[in-house]
Order: C-alpha cells, then structure tokens, then sequence
C-alpha cells in the first residue's frame, strides 16, 4: 500500500491481535513502525519482543505509557519513579526513543490541580536525566479536559510546554494527539511553539466521534468517522519542522470485536485516504 512511510499502527489499535500476530499483520499490510504497549510486552517478554520486531524489521515508535506521577503519598511516589525507570529501560531494550507519559489525574481527595502539575514536574526533573542517559526522551502527552481529574491533570498543549520547557529538549518533550487536542483553537499556535524548540517528540491520530461511550475511555474513533481535519494537523506539524512517525491510537470496542488484520489493513486504508 503507498503512502505508509511513516505510518505506524499503535498496538491498542488491534489489541486483539497478539504479538507474534501483530507483527506478521503488519508485514502482510506494509506496515513500517509500532507503537508498543508495556502490558502486552511483558507477557510476550521484553527480550522476546525486542528480537521479533528487530527481525521483522519494523520501527518500535513509542512506548506506552508512563506517567501518573501526581502521587502525594511518598511511598506512591517512589513507585511511580521507579515504574517509570523502568518503562525507560524497557524502551531502550526494545530500539524506541521515545516513552509516552500519561501524567496522572488528582489524588483521592486532592482538587489541587497546580499542586498535581508541580509534582510531575519535580518528577520529570529526576525522570528526565536518567531517560536520557538511556537515550530516550520523554514525551507529556496532554489528555482532553474531561479526563483531568482521574488520569491526567495537563489538558493542553500549552500546560504540557510549560512543563517541558523546563528541561533541556533531549530529555522531555510533548505527544500531539489529535483526538484529546482537536478542539483547541490555540494548538495550532502551541504547535509551532513545540516545533520551534524541538520538543514534538510523537505524533499521534485517531477521530472524535459521538456519542461517547460509557466511561468515555473506548471512544476514539476511526479515521475518518468524525469531525477532525488530519490532514490539517499533519500540515500543522509538518509546518512546526516535524518528520517523525505518525501513530494511529484508536480505543475502540467496535474495532477491538472484529478481526484484526481486518482492522490494521483498513486503519492503514484509511490513513492513507485521510491523512497522507
């Protein structure tokens, strides 16, 4: 299929489909990079992972995820940082440079949403050299405003840059995701700012569709079936210098209940159609 370069399917994508699975999927459809999830790569095996994907030839994009790292209890809190040097180790194993981070909603009790913003930055301060030293750069992703009190207190890309920037480029940067940022009307503007410093270190697409589902975490929509522009997105990025990979994430039940190869050869389809 043309127009894959830099097409990368992320594994949440076609969850159904195992490792082993996904890989050959990807090598019947042209498929060129994954972006990998921890869960699924332990069960198969870090070492494991690595050397199937090393093999096939195929680009590991990101990592999902670290983060939630909003922790006020100090016990919490080294978990986290530990969890998360982990995550970066993992990345290195399996060739990526670049560990997504979900930062974390409010503490049980907590409606402080600066003090939980200030405690990932304290967080990334210790998280970012160790990333990298490893040779892997953090990347905040911000998530739609309505998922800010349980899993991720930066909203927007500004509040996302404004933590970055308080560490050098190579170290921590931002995930642009169409679907938690389509709304925005100053992205575009944030963008440009992410660009000119270095820092869109991933790329990522899926469509809004309504109405949302229950629990709102399954409700991205396929390219195509909702209302966000990619290819002024993608002209958005581009413009901001960026050329890297551009991952497709979709949640999605309807998806997840039908083949997966089926999925992957129409997700690429429709990348192509959408969005190259």
């Amino acid at each position: 299929m043309t127009g894959l370069a830099r097409f990368s399917v992320n594994q949440m994508t076609v969850r159904q489909l195992s490792m082993p699975e996904l890989v050959a999927a990807c090598l019947e459809t042209g498929v060129p990079g994954v972006g990998l999830w921890r869960e699924p790569v332990r069960s198969h095996g870090l070492d494991a992972t690595a050397k199937l994907v090393r093999d096939a030839g195929l680009a590991v994009t990101t990592l999902c995820r670290g983060g939630f790292l909003t922790a006020i209890d100090p016990g919490e809190r080294r978990r986290a940082l530990d969890d998360n040097r982990a995550a970066v180790d993992e990345a290195a194993v399996l060739g990526t440079d670049t560990l997504v981070l979900v930062s974390g909603g409010l503490p049980p009790g907590s409606k402080d949403l600066g003090g939980a913003r200030e405690r990932i930055a304290d967080a990334l301060g210790e998280l970012g050299p160790y990333a990298a030293s490893r040779g892997v750069r953090l990347a905040v992703e911000p998530l739609h405003p309505m998922y800010a009190a349980d899993r991720c207190v930066v909203s927007t890309l500004a509040q996302a840059l404004d933590l970055a920037e308080r560490f050098p480029a190579e170290q921590v940067g931002v995930t642009v995701d169409t679907y938690h940022l389509w709304w925005d009307d100053t992205a575009p503007a944030q963008i440009a700012r992410a660009g000119a410093g270095g820092r869109i270190h991933g790329f990522q697409l899926a469509d809004w569709t309504t109405p949302l589902p229950a629990g709102v975490l399954d409700g991205r929509g396929q390219l195509g079936d909702g209302s966000v522009d990619f290819r002024v997105w993608r002209a958005l990025v581009e413009a901001a210098g960026y050329t890297g990979p551009i991952e497709v994430e979709l949640f999605n039940e309807a998806l997840w209940a039908r083949d997966g190869r089926e999925v992957l050869a129409e997700t690429a389809a429709r990348f192509t159609e959408h969005a190259g």
